[in-house]
Protein backbone atom coordinates (compact mmCIF):
# COMPACT_ATOMS: atom_id res chain seq x y z
CA UNK A 1 0.00 0.00 0.00
CA UNK A 2 1.00 3.61 -0.53
CA UNK A 3 1.38 4.26 3.23
CA UNK A 4 4.55 2.16 3.36
CA UNK A 5 5.98 3.35 0.02
CA UNK A 6 9.05 5.56 0.14
CA UNK A 7 9.80 8.22 -2.45
CA UNK A 8 12.14 5.72 -4.13
CA UNK A 9 9.33 3.16 -4.25
CA UNK A 10 7.09 5.69 -5.98
CA UNK A 11 9.77 6.46 -8.57
CA UNK A 12 10.17 2.73 -9.19
CA UNK A 13 6.39 2.36 -9.57
CA UNK A 14 6.37 5.22 -12.09
CA UNK A 15 9.10 3.41 -14.07
CA UNK A 16 7.00 0.23 -13.98
CA UNK A 17 4.12 2.28 -15.38
CA UNK A 18 6.43 3.41 -18.19
CA UNK A 19 7.26 -0.23 -18.93
CA UNK A 20 3.60 -1.26 -18.82
CA UNK A 21 2.60 1.53 -21.21
CA UNK A 22 5.44 0.70 -23.60
CA UNK A 23 4.50 -3.00 -23.58
CA UNK A 24 0.92 -2.15 -24.53
CA UNK A 25 2.26 -0.43 -27.65
CA UNK A 26 4.09 -3.54 -28.89
CA UNK A 27 1.94 -5.82 -31.08
CA UNK A 28 1.53 -9.14 -29.31
CA UNK A 29 2.89 -7.95 -25.95
CA UNK A 30 0.61 -7.09 -23.01
CA UNK A 31 1.00 -4.60 -20.20
CA UNK A 32 -0.37 -7.26 -17.86
CA UNK A 33 2.74 -9.38 -18.34
CA UNK A 34 4.85 -6.47 -17.04
CA UNK A 35 2.62 -6.18 -13.98
CA UNK A 36 2.93 -9.92 -13.36
CA UNK A 37 6.69 -10.14 -13.89
CA UNK A 38 7.74 -7.13 -11.80
CA UNK A 39 5.46 -8.02 -8.92
CA UNK A 40 2.53 -5.60 -8.68
CA UNK A 41 -0.10 -7.63 -10.58
CA UNK A 42 -2.19 -8.64 -7.56
CA UNK A 43 -2.18 -5.10 -6.13
CA UNK A 44 -3.17 -3.76 -9.55
CA UNK A 45 -6.11 -6.16 -9.80
CA UNK A 46 -7.11 -5.57 -6.17
CA UNK A 47 -7.07 -1.77 -6.70
CA UNK A 48 -9.30 -2.08 -9.76
CA UNK A 49 -11.68 -4.33 -7.79
CA UNK A 50 -12.21 -1.48 -5.34
CA UNK A 51 -14.02 0.49 -8.04
CA UNK A 52 -17.37 -0.82 -6.81
CA UNK A 53 -20.64 0.39 -5.27
CA UNK A 54 -18.90 1.50 -2.08
CA UNK A 55 -16.46 3.61 -4.11
CA UNK A 56 -19.28 5.24 -6.08
CA UNK A 57 -21.19 6.01 -2.86
CA UNK A 58 -18.13 7.81 -1.50
CA UNK A 59 -17.72 9.69 -4.76
CA UNK A 60 -21.36 10.77 -5.08
CA UNK A 61 -21.44 11.85 -1.42
CA UNK A 62 -18.53 14.20 -2.06
CA UNK A 63 -16.06 12.23 0.08
CA UNK A 64 -13.30 12.53 -2.48
CA UNK A 65 -10.37 11.86 -0.13
CA UNK A 66 -12.04 8.73 1.21
CA UNK A 67 -12.77 7.61 -2.35
CA UNK A 68 -9.14 8.21 -3.34
CA UNK A 69 -7.82 6.19 -0.42
CA UNK A 70 -10.41 3.43 -0.83
CA UNK A 71 -9.50 2.71 -4.48
CA UNK A 72 -5.77 2.85 -3.64
CA UNK A 73 -5.57 6.09 -5.60
CA UNK A 74 -1.89 6.86 -4.83
CA UNK A 75 -0.88 3.55 -6.41
CA UNK A 76 -3.19 3.79 -9.44
CA UNK A 77 -2.44 7.46 -10.11
CA UNK A 78 1.35 6.97 -10.17
CA UNK A 79 1.02 3.85 -12.33
CA UNK A 80 -1.40 5.49 -14.80
CA UNK A 81 0.75 8.64 -14.93
CA UNK A 82 3.72 6.47 -15.91
CA UNK A 83 1.66 4.73 -18.60
CA UNK A 84 0.45 8.05 -20.05
CA UNK A 85 3.96 9.52 -20.01
CA UNK A 86 5.20 6.36 -21.71
CA UNK A 87 2.86 6.93 -24.63
CA UNK A 88 4.59 10.21 -25.45
CA UNK A 89 8.16 9.19 -24.61
CA UNK A 90 9.33 5.62 -23.99
CA UNK A 91 6.89 4.06 -26.45
CA UNK A 92 8.07 6.49 -29.16
CA UNK A 93 11.66 5.36 -28.57
CA UNK A 94 10.45 1.77 -28.71
CA UNK A 95 8.67 2.45 -32.01
CA UNK A 96 11.93 3.92 -33.36
CA UNK A 97 13.96 0.82 -32.52
CA UNK A 98 11.23 -1.55 -33.69
CA UNK A 99 11.40 0.19 -37.05
CA UNK A 100 15.21 0.08 -37.32
CA UNK A 101 16.40 -2.80 -35.08
CA UNK A 102 13.32 -5.02 -34.99
CA UNK A 103 15.20 -8.33 -34.60
CA UNK A 104 17.14 -7.10 -31.57
CA UNK A 105 14.09 -5.58 -29.86
CA UNK A 106 12.11 -8.82 -30.22
CA UNK A 107 15.16 -10.79 -29.03
CA UNK A 108 15.36 -8.65 -25.88
CA UNK A 109 11.65 -9.17 -25.18
CA UNK A 110 12.00 -12.89 -25.89
CA UNK A 111 14.82 -13.19 -23.36
CA UNK A 112 12.92 -11.19 -20.74
CA UNK A 113 9.85 -13.39 -21.10
CA UNK A 114 11.99 -16.55 -20.86
CA UNK A 115 13.53 -15.13 -17.69
CA UNK A 116 10.11 -14.29 -16.27
CA UNK A 117 8.77 -17.77 -17.02
CA UNK A 118 11.75 -19.31 -15.23
CA UNK A 119 11.39 -17.21 -12.09
CA UNK A 120 7.61 -17.46 -11.88
CA UNK A 121 7.82 -21.24 -12.36
CA UNK A 122 10.68 -21.67 -9.88
CA UNK A 123 8.73 -19.86 -7.14
CA UNK A 124 5.52 -21.76 -7.88
CA UNK A 125 5.46 -24.80 -5.59
CA UNK A 126 1.94 -26.11 -6.14
CA UNK A 127 2.48 -28.30 -9.20
CA UNK A 128 0.10 -31.24 -9.16
CA UNK A 129 -2.22 -32.99 -11.59
CA UNK A 130 -4.75 -30.13 -11.67
CA UNK A 131 -2.21 -27.32 -12.04
CA UNK A 132 -0.25 -29.21 -14.72
CA UNK A 133 -3.47 -29.63 -16.75
CA UNK A 134 -4.27 -25.93 -16.17
CA UNK A 135 -0.79 -24.98 -17.36
CA UNK A 136 -1.18 -27.08 -20.52
CA UNK A 137 -4.57 -25.46 -21.23
CA UNK A 138 -3.00 -22.01 -20.88
CA UNK A 139 -0.13 -23.05 -23.15
CA UNK A 140 -2.45 -24.34 -25.90
CA UNK A 141 -4.64 -21.22 -25.76
CA UNK A 142 -1.58 -18.94 -25.89
CA UNK A 143 -0.15 -20.74 -28.92
CA UNK A 144 -3.53 -20.85 -30.68
CA UNK A 145 -4.18 -17.12 -30.30
CA UNK A 146 -0.78 -16.21 -31.75
CA UNK A 147 -1.60 -18.01 -35.01
CA UNK A 148 -5.18 -16.81 -35.57
CA UNK A 149 -6.13 -14.78 -38.66
CA UNK A 150 -8.04 -11.46 -38.43
CA UNK A 151 -11.77 -11.12 -39.09
CA UNK A 152 -13.51 -8.39 -41.14
CA UNK A 153 -14.44 -4.99 -39.72
CA UNK A 154 -17.78 -4.81 -37.88
CA UNK A 155 -19.32 -1.50 -36.68
CA UNK A 156 -22.36 -2.94 -34.89
CA UNK A 157 -22.53 -1.03 -31.60
CA UNK A 158 -23.06 -4.13 -29.47
CA UNK A 159 -19.99 -5.69 -31.06
CA UNK A 160 -18.08 -2.43 -30.50
CA UNK A 161 -19.03 -2.58 -26.81
CA UNK A 162 -17.77 -6.18 -26.71
CA UNK A 163 -14.52 -5.05 -28.38
CA UNK A 164 -14.10 -2.48 -25.62
CA UNK A 165 -14.42 -5.15 -22.95
CA UNK A 166 -11.93 -7.40 -24.75
CA UNK A 167 -9.47 -4.59 -25.55
CA UNK A 168 -8.51 -4.10 -21.89
CA UNK A 169 -7.58 -7.79 -21.58
CA UNK A 170 -3.93 -6.89 -22.13
CA UNK A 171 -4.05 -4.74 -19.00
CA UNK A 172 -5.45 -7.48 -16.79
CA UNK A 173 -4.40 -10.78 -18.42
CA UNK A 174 -0.63 -11.37 -18.66
CA UNK A 175 0.44 -12.54 -22.10
CA UNK A 176 -2.71 -11.40 -23.94
CA UNK A 177 -2.30 -8.31 -26.13
CA UNK A 178 -5.44 -6.16 -26.30
CA UNK A 179 -4.42 -4.50 -29.57
CA UNK A 180 -3.65 -7.90 -31.08
CA UNK A 181 -7.13 -9.13 -30.07
CA UNK A 182 -8.68 -6.08 -31.77
CA UNK A 183 -6.76 -6.97 -34.93
CA UNK A 184 -8.15 -10.51 -34.75
CA UNK A 185 -11.67 -9.13 -34.27
CA UNK A 186 -11.16 -6.96 -37.38
CA UNK A 187 -11.75 -3.61 -35.64
CA UNK A 188 -8.23 -2.32 -34.93
CA UNK A 189 -8.37 0.35 -37.66
CA UNK A 190 -11.92 1.44 -36.83
CA UNK A 191 -11.35 1.74 -33.07
CA UNK A 192 -7.70 2.70 -32.63
CA UNK A 193 -7.09 4.65 -35.84
CA UNK A 194 -10.24 6.07 -37.46
CA UNK A 195 -12.09 6.81 -34.20
CA UNK A 196 -9.09 8.37 -32.49
CA UNK A 197 -8.38 10.49 -35.58
CA UNK A 198 -12.02 11.62 -35.63
CA UNK A 199 -11.78 12.72 -31.98
CA UNK A 200 -8.51 14.56 -32.65
CA UNK A 201 -9.96 16.36 -35.70
CA UNK A 202 -13.11 17.32 -33.80
CA UNK A 203 -11.15 18.76 -30.86
CA UNK A 204 -8.90 20.68 -33.26
CA UNK A 205 -11.96 22.14 -35.00
CA UNK A 206 -13.57 23.13 -31.68
CA UNK A 207 -10.42 25.02 -30.67
CA UNK A 208 -10.70 27.27 -33.74
CA UNK A 209 -14.46 27.72 -33.32
CA UNK A 210 -15.49 25.28 -36.06
CA UNK A 211 -18.62 23.31 -35.00
CA UNK A 212 -19.41 21.81 -38.38
CA UNK A 213 -19.23 18.34 -36.85
CA UNK A 214 -22.91 18.72 -35.86
CA UNK A 215 -23.78 18.41 -39.56
CA UNK A 216 -21.27 15.67 -40.29
CA UNK A 217 -23.19 12.40 -40.00
CA UNK A 218 -20.19 10.15 -40.66
CA UNK A 219 -18.05 11.93 -38.04
CA UNK A 220 -20.81 11.75 -35.44
CA UNK A 221 -21.23 8.03 -36.11
CA UNK A 222 -17.48 7.50 -35.66
CA UNK A 223 -17.49 9.48 -32.39
CA UNK A 224 -20.45 7.42 -31.19
CA UNK A 225 -18.47 4.27 -31.95
CA UNK A 226 -15.53 5.65 -29.95
CA UNK A 227 -17.85 6.49 -27.02
CA UNK A 228 -19.34 2.99 -26.98
CA UNK A 229 -15.85 1.48 -27.23
CA UNK A 230 -14.62 3.61 -24.31
CA UNK A 231 -17.64 2.61 -22.22
CA UNK A 232 -16.99 -1.05 -23.00
CA UNK A 233 -13.33 -0.64 -22.02
CA UNK A 234 -14.28 0.90 -18.67
CA UNK A 235 -16.81 -1.86 -17.98
CA UNK A 236 -14.30 -4.51 -19.05
CA UNK A 237 -11.52 -3.12 -16.86
CA UNK A 238 -13.70 -3.23 -13.74
CA UNK A 239 -15.54 -6.51 -14.44
CA UNK A 240 -12.42 -8.42 -15.51
CA UNK A 241 -10.56 -7.20 -12.43
CA UNK A 242 -13.39 -8.44 -10.20
CA UNK A 243 -13.44 -11.79 -11.99
CA UNK A 244 -9.66 -12.17 -11.80
CA UNK A 245 -9.63 -11.06 -8.18
CA UNK A 246 -12.17 -13.77 -7.36
CA UNK A 247 -10.29 -16.56 -9.14
CA UNK A 248 -6.94 -15.42 -7.69
CA UNK A 249 -8.46 -15.56 -4.21
CA UNK A 250 -10.24 -18.91 -4.57
CA UNK A 251 -8.17 -20.69 -7.26
CA UNK A 252 -4.77 -19.03 -6.99
CA UNK A 253 -2.68 -22.10 -7.82
CA UNK A 254 -4.71 -23.06 -10.89
CA UNK A 255 -4.88 -19.43 -12.09
CA UNK A 256 -1.11 -18.99 -11.70
CA UNK A 257 -0.52 -22.24 -13.61
CA UNK A 258 -2.79 -21.06 -16.44
CA UNK A 259 -0.92 -17.73 -16.58
CA UNK A 260 2.46 -19.50 -16.69
CA UNK A 261 1.24 -21.69 -19.55
CA UNK A 262 -0.32 -18.73 -21.34
CA UNK A 263 2.84 -16.61 -21.12
CA UNK A 264 4.86 -19.57 -22.41
CA UNK A 265 2.45 -19.92 -25.34
CA UNK A 266 2.79 -16.21 -26.10
CA UNK A 267 6.50 -16.72 -26.85
CA UNK A 268 5.34 -17.56 -30.39
CA UNK A 269 4.19 -13.95 -30.79
CA UNK A 270 7.54 -12.47 -29.73
CA UNK A 271 9.70 -15.02 -31.59
CA UNK A 272 12.49 -12.77 -32.95
CA UNK A 273 12.92 -14.37 -36.37
CA UNK A 274 9.80 -13.48 -38.30
CA UNK A 275 8.49 -11.53 -41.26
CA UNK A 276 5.85 -8.91 -40.54
CA UNK A 277 2.45 -9.18 -42.24
CA UNK A 278 0.70 -5.81 -42.60
CA UNK A 279 -2.99 -5.01 -42.88
CA UNK A 280 -3.87 -4.28 -46.52
CA UNK A 281 -6.80 -2.57 -48.23
CA UNK A 282 -8.71 -4.04 -51.19
CA UNK A 283 -6.09 -2.66 -53.59
CA UNK A 284 -3.30 -4.46 -51.73
CA UNK A 285 -1.82 -1.29 -50.17
CA UNK A 286 -0.82 -1.01 -46.53
CA UNK A 287 -3.35 0.62 -44.22
CA UNK A 288 -1.51 3.18 -42.08
CA UNK A 289 -2.17 4.26 -38.51
CA UNK A 290 -2.27 7.87 -37.26
CA UNK A 291 1.55 7.99 -37.22
CA UNK A 292 1.80 6.86 -40.84
CA UNK A 293 3.06 3.40 -39.88
CA UNK A 294 1.76 0.14 -41.30
CA UNK A 295 -0.65 -1.80 -39.08
CA UNK A 296 0.67 -5.24 -38.15
CA UNK A 297 -1.73 -8.16 -38.54
CA UNK A 298 0.50 -11.14 -37.81
CA UNK A 299 3.92 -12.64 -38.49
CA UNK A 300 5.45 -15.39 -40.59
CA UNK A 301 7.99 -17.13 -38.38
CA UNK A 302 11.17 -18.88 -39.51
CA UNK A 303 14.28 -20.48 -38.01
CA UNK A 304 17.44 -18.37 -37.53
CA UNK A 305 20.35 -18.67 -39.95
CA UNK A 306 23.56 -19.64 -38.07
CA UNK A 307 25.64 -18.07 -40.86
CA UNK A 308 24.08 -14.64 -40.36
CA UNK A 309 26.02 -12.39 -37.91
CA UNK A 310 22.73 -10.81 -36.84
CA UNK A 311 21.64 -14.19 -35.49
CA UNK A 312 24.48 -14.19 -32.97
CA UNK A 313 23.77 -10.60 -31.96
CA UNK A 314 20.12 -11.57 -31.49
CA UNK A 315 21.23 -14.38 -29.14
CA UNK A 316 23.27 -11.82 -27.19
CA UNK A 317 20.15 -9.68 -26.77
CA UNK A 318 18.15 -12.73 -25.65
CA UNK A 319 20.78 -13.36 -22.96
CA UNK A 320 20.67 -9.66 -22.06
CA UNK A 321 16.90 -9.92 -21.58
CA UNK A 322 17.37 -12.89 -19.26
CA UNK A 323 20.08 -11.00 -17.32
CA UNK A 324 17.74 -8.01 -16.88
CA UNK A 325 15.12 -10.29 -15.31
CA UNK A 326 17.78 -11.91 -13.10
CA UNK A 327 18.85 -8.44 -11.94
CA UNK A 328 15.25 -7.40 -11.23
CA UNK A 329 14.66 -10.58 -9.24
CA UNK A 330 17.89 -10.10 -7.29
CA UNK A 331 16.97 -6.47 -6.57
CA UNK A 332 13.52 -7.48 -5.36
CA UNK A 333 14.90 -10.13 -2.97
CA UNK A 334 17.65 -7.76 -1.79
CA UNK A 335 15.06 -5.10 -0.91
CA UNK A 336 12.96 -7.65 0.98
CA UNK A 337 15.98 -8.68 3.07
CA UNK A 338 16.73 -5.03 3.81
CA UNK A 339 13.14 -4.28 4.80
Amino acid sequence: MDEIRTFGDKILLFIKGLAMGAANKVPGVSGGIVAFVVGFYEEFIDSLRRINLTAFRLLFNGRFKSFYRYVNGPFLSILILGMLFSYFSVSKVLDYFLDRRELYVWSLFFGMIIGSIYFISSEFEDWNRKTVIAGIVGLVVGISISFLSPARENDNLWFIFFCGIISVSGMTLPGLSGSFILILLGNYVLLLVDSVNALYDTMAEFLVGDFSVVNNGERKRTLLILSVFTLGSAVGLVTLSHLLGYVLKHFKSITTAVIIGFITGSLGVVWPWKKTIFLLDEAGNRILDSNGDGIIVNYTRFLPDPGDPQTWWALVYILLGIVILVALEWYGKYRLKDA
